[in-house]
């Protein structure tokens, strides 16, 4: 028999989620911004996989251009880079730009595709703005990112969540502005960590003013951050209820990728339950977070039903 606390989260995710018993707005990419970037697998590389800014004395980057090709090898269609940070160790607006470049036409001339993804801070909406401007005018060799993402988590520099979901929604619907034919992904928390597991992580997620803001959600679900008494350690369960839990939030059109991890704590039987409930829940595609840290057994499982 289930638990009185496990029936109280699945009754959580079933409708809390989205703040009432009715599904939200309907979210799926508007016409002309296709989510063709983020079908299928991806691999994910942030700041401290590629830049030697970013390393501890002596370290060197773990992952290189040459590890494009890996990438490609192994069967990921998109590369998600972090090629904006907000940090006095970024050159610029984006990260690095030979570097940035180098691995964008790597996994152009390899077939792949690359979502740059940027984790705003909330300090200053104009200036976190500016950065995803930045990634959107971007080209090295007349080669430009396929897509963009917004890492949505950041929650120290304005810990107040009625400020912060203002400057979300606000910075949110300026990207869209500058961004119309651009496909625009939203990295989130999942609705389960928010709704069940810590709700005082994020109160009042803004689900419904973001919504038609963007075209395919990204949320974490790391089932390796849950306790091994939790029935959410579970990854097939873990991310199967945060499929439906962003749908009940946003409509049942709305576009999901989800992304697991962390990809060094799982094991073989961990990701192939997230593969397969990335599967059934409809996704249009998956991914391990993150490309450095994913063991070499971890790939086929990964690719295996044509991700």
């Amino acid at each position: 028999m289930p638990t009185v606390a496990l029936v109280l989260a699945l009754a959580s995710v079933a409708g809390a989620c989205s703040g009432s018993t009715h599904p939200g707005p309907q979210a799926k990419p508007a016409a002309g911004r296709a989510a063709g970037p983020y079908q299928g697998l991806g691999t994910w590389v942030d700041v401290y996989d590629f830049l030697p800014a970013f390393q501890k004395p002596g370290d060197i980057p773990a992952v290189t251009v040459d590890s494009v090709a890996d990438m490609a090898r192994l069967g990921a269609r998109t590369v998600y880079l972090q090629a904006a940070q907000d940090d006095p160790r970024s050159a610029g607006d984006v990260v690095d730009t030979d570097r940035v470049g180098a691995i964008l036409a790597a996994a152009h001339a390899a077939g792949m595709r690359v979502v740059a993804w940027y984790l705003p801070h909330f300090a200053d909406v104009s200036a976190d703005l500016r950065r995803v401007v930045a990634l959107r005018d971007f080209r090295f060799r007349s080669q430009r990112f396929d897509a963009i993402a917004l890492d949505i988590e950041w929650t120290r520099d304005v810990p107040d969540a009625a400020l912060r979901n203002t400057r979300l929604v606000e910075l949110s619907r300026r990207a869209r502005a500058a961004l119309p034919r651009v496909a625009l992904g939203a990295i989130v928390y999942p609705p389960v960590l928010l709704d069940v597991v810590n709700p005082a992580l994020w109160p009042a997620f803004p689900w419904r003013q973001l919504a038609s803001l963007y075209d395919v959600w990204l949320p974490m679900s790391y089932w390796t951050l849950r306790s091994a008494s939790s029935p959410y350690r579970d990854a097939g369960r873990y991310t199967s209820d945060n499929i439906r839990g962003v749908r009940a939030a946003l409509g049942s059109s709305a576009v999901v990728h989800p992304i697991g991890g962390i990809a060094d704590a799982a094991t073989a039987r961990d990701v192939q339950a997230f593969v397969d409930a990335a599967r059934a829940g409809n996704s249009t595609g998956w991914s391990m977070y993150d490309f450095d840290t994913t063991h070499s057994d971890a790939w086929p499982r990964l690719r295996v039903h044509g991700g």
